[in-house]
């Protein structure tokens, strides 16, 4: 019977730690002034360091997303004694290429220099490291490939440098504005976004010394169809709930003006929906698709982006029936930050190295995805 396992993992976080203390200082103060709401986000999102591709007594990039990725490949191959020769397929996922031609995996090719492959990009937010791993999945459980390597990695920090936040302000000063801020739906995410590369090899067969992991199923669910778009960027969102793209607008200047570029979120569309539609719709329809019981979980991984998700998380769970006790949950948020599409495989690296994992554990991965909220679910076994 065809089988694929994930046989190697392989992290990289850019540079040192930044506490929550330096952090305004790596990414810059707009318009020479603190946050307003940067103490009440990092509160909630409970997170105290993260990783920035900034070198802190420059400010500038130290490295960019495909080198990034390049260097996690890279750690995969050494700690799994993996050739990079050998790749058969490379699938690479992110929510921040470093340019829009040509696509992040052919650069990361690029970069890595191993032989001719199949090479393919996913696009997204934080389900682009999903969508990625599951095209190599599926390459492997087909019998197309022998292995793959599948990444997730994010660049946030540069596009939340102050400087490219400094036109939107003085635009503001412009119109006559007392008190010039940025909007919070775009100075939230400065404090919730770090960089940061993982890299997965998923081979035919499992190791012959130590943990592999089986991949039982992998389900990705959209709910497009009935929620408006939540985080987004390259647009602003008009007050129906749609979006008006940068190349839809007459004036260039109106770009810059109201920074079309920056990423942005709607936070009280997030709060309101993402847990309860990624548990009572998207997770209850996969539970019964596979028959999951909780008892069935040794290990709960799932990534939300802030600790004040933590509990309703759980309290949603309990609502359907399916509680997952603390003590199963599997995390480094407050001290590897939220890296979107990279970080459920930073936990998986972390899991699998820690010692903790025995043949016939259970692992369930819950990622979801605030976009246009969707959300991927993935199932499992140490052997």
């Amino acid at each position: 019977m065809a089988s694929a396992y994930i046989t190697g993992l392989g992290v990289f976080l850019p540079n040192e730690p930044v506490n929550n203390e330096e952090m305004e200082n790596v990414l810059g103060l707009i318009n020479g002034k603190p946050s307003r709401c940067k103490n009440r986000i990092l509160k909630n999102n409970g997170i105290k360091s993260r990783y920035y591709a900034i070198a802190p007594q420059t400010g500038k990039q130290t490295h960019t997303n495909a080198q990034l990725t390049a260097e996690a490949v890279r750690t995969l191959s050494k700690n799994s004694n993996f050739p990079l020769e050998e790749i058969e397929c490379l699938v690479c996922g992110t929510s921040s290429p470093d340019q829009i031609v040509p696509n992040h995996a052919l650069m990361v090719h690029g970069e890595i220099k191993c032989p001719p492959c199949e090479v393919v990009s996913t696009s997204g937010v934080c389900c682009s490291g999903m969508t990625a791993f599951k095209y190599g999945y599926m390459s492997v459980y087909s019998g197309l490939t022998k292995n793959a390597v599948t990444t997730g990695s994010e660049l946030v920090s540069n596009q939340f440098r102050a400087k490219f936040f400094q036109p939107e302000i003085e635009a503001k000063i412009q119109d006559l504005e007392a008190k010039p801020i940025i909007a919070f739906e775009k100075d939230f995410l400065r404090w919730m976004l770090s960089d940061a590369a993982a890299a997965v090899l998923i081979t035919d067969t499992p190791r012959q010394n130590g943990i592999s992991l089986r991949v039982d199923w992998v389900d990705i669910v959209s709910f497009a169809n009935e929620l408006e778009t939540c985080m987004y960027a390259g647009a602003v969102k008009r007050s129906d709930g749609s979006l008006q793209g940068l190349r839809d607008v007459e004036n260039p200047d109106e770009v810059w003006k109201e920074n079309y570029i920056a990423l942005k979120q709607d936070a009280k569309l997030l709060g309101e929906n993402v847990v309860s539609y990624g548990i009572q719709k998207g997770f209850a329809q996969v539970r019964d698709k596979y028959h999951l019981k909780p008892d069935h979980i040794t290990w709960y991984l799932p990534h939300y982006s802030s600790e004040h998700f933590k509990l309703p998380l759980h309290d949603e769970l309990v609502g359907i029936g399916f509680e997952i006790p603390f003590d199963k949950w599997f995390t480094n948020l407050t001290y590897k930050g939220n890296t979107g599409s990279a970080s459920i495989f930073i936990m998986l690296e972390e899991l699998m190295s820690s010692g903790k994992l025995e043949p016939g554990d259970r692992i369930f991965c819950l990622i979801p995805e605030s976009a246009r909220f969707s959300y991927a679910y993935m199932h499992l076994t140490a052997v």
